[in-house]
């Protein structure tokens, strides 16, 4: 390890489907972050360090670190992060980056958040902080609309809190939406890949390109088609945050 590390310690885990999951990570000295930004965790395998950036779904105010993760088994770090049950060890970098963050310098009214799956963790991050926010008496001066897809309902890992949130506070609207029907016959929600219902639930919630800031984040597939269906709404470029969660490789299909 060196100045750029620290340890941290799993201090929970909660199991979403057999290659998701939710951890909550206590660092051993405090990483100052905004919401929707990122920490690098790092991992020591065959004697060198591996890190991979994770959005933090915990709000700045929350002690410890939350993130959505997801296994990728040819990956390169979550083979070795999957196993490490509460108690483990892994290191993080000091610092938390990026510029995922919720604009409210546009001055719109209105923040419409789509994410596909793991995607939701910097939305749930942000969502957390306005809610404390109006919990302390403070009026919240936008709307915040999010659309979660994913292939099957059982991957929403913040779906209990995202709707109980929703009920809650009148400035905030919730969507999930399935795309394997025949997987999930059971689910009575919303049907569609993001990219498909992003107009659809754009326009019931009457937000509109000229007082609306759009973020998308996670499948690169599904940003890229989004982003063209912002484009067409009359959206600007400035007016469409995105995150992308990996590059497809050249000539594959994500």
């Amino acid at each position: 390890m060196n100045s750029k590390h620290i340890k941290a310690t799993v201090v929970s885990r909660r199991d979403i489907t057999s290659e998701l999951w939710v951890v909550r990570i206590r660092p051993e000295e405090p990483i100052p972050f905004k919401a929707g930004q990122y920490v690098t965790i790092g991992m020591t395998a065959s004697e060198k360090m591996i890190e991979r950036p994770y959005s933090v779904a915990s709000a700045p105010q929350e002690a410890e670190l939350e993130f959505f993760l997801e296994l990728v088994p040819q990956g390169q770090l979550t083979p070795h992060l999957y196993p490490v049950t509460v108690g483990g060890e892994v290191f993080m970098r000091r610092a938390a980056k990026g510029r995922f963050l919720l604009d409210t310098a546009s001055g719109h009214a209105n923040h419409f958040l789509v994410a596909t799956v793991t995607g939701v963790a910097p939305y749930v991050g942000m969502v957390r902080e306005m809610a404390a926010r109006a919990d302390r008496g403070e009026t919240i001066p936008f709307r915040i609309g999010v659309l979660q897809a994913a292939s099957v309902s059982a991957e929403f890992g913040y779906y209990e809190e995202l709707s109980a949130l929703a009920r809650k506070y009148p400035w905030l609207s919730y969507v999930a939406s399935i795309s394997r029907t025949w997987q999930d016959p059971d689910w009575k929600g919303e049907l569609g890949r993001a990219e498909e219902i992003v107009r659809k639930h754009l326009d019931a919630l009457g937000f509109t390109a000229a007082d609306t800031t759009a973020y998308v984040c996670g499948n690169p597939d599904m940003i890229e088609n989004a982003k063209g269906v912002f484009k067409r709404a009359g959206f600007s470029k400035e007016s469409v945050k995105e995150e992308v969660y990996w590059i497809p490789e050249k000539g594959a299909s994500a």
